[in-house]
């Protein structure tokens, strides 16, 4: 079973910034496509950005495009997501997601919607507010 625990969360300011860490377990992250998601109260589950599993190929929905960036470490088996200039709409639970599968499909697509993800962390909030 793949693990995913998402931290970095927190309560920030509007402009200000937060990095959130998505760290595996069980499994190493470098062959697999890794998602970050959120969740606003009374919304559906959004798509963030997502990497590639070996080219660091990134994507990122219009929203939080020249705001966050989202990056891999190998050596700590973590994924990244930078996030700046948040916005009190940027309030969500945020959640790092992957898929078990192990088709060509499953490791090289890029996708934002959270039905192409079987395997989720548990989230960690984050609340822009002043």
């Amino acid at each position: 079973q793949l693990q995913l625990v998402e931290s970095g969360g927190g309560l920030v300011q509007p402009g200000g910034s937060l990095r959130l860490s998505c760290a595996a377990s069980g499994f190493t992250l470098d062959s697999y496509v890794i998602g970050w998601f959120r969740q606003a109260p009374g919304k559906e589950r959004e798509g963030v950005s997502c990497i590639s599993s070996s080219t660091s190929t990134t994507k990122y929905a219009d929203s939080v495009k020249g705001r966050f960036t989202i990056s891999r470490d190998n050596a700590k088996n973590t994924v990244f997501l930078q996030m700046n200039s948040l916005k009190p709409e940027d309030t969500a639970v945020y959640y790092c997601a992957t898929r078990s599968a192990r088709s060509l499909w499953s490791r090289i697509v890029l996708s934002l919607d959270p039905e192409s993800y079987d395997s989720w962390g548990q989230g960690t909030q984050v609340t822009v507010s002043s």
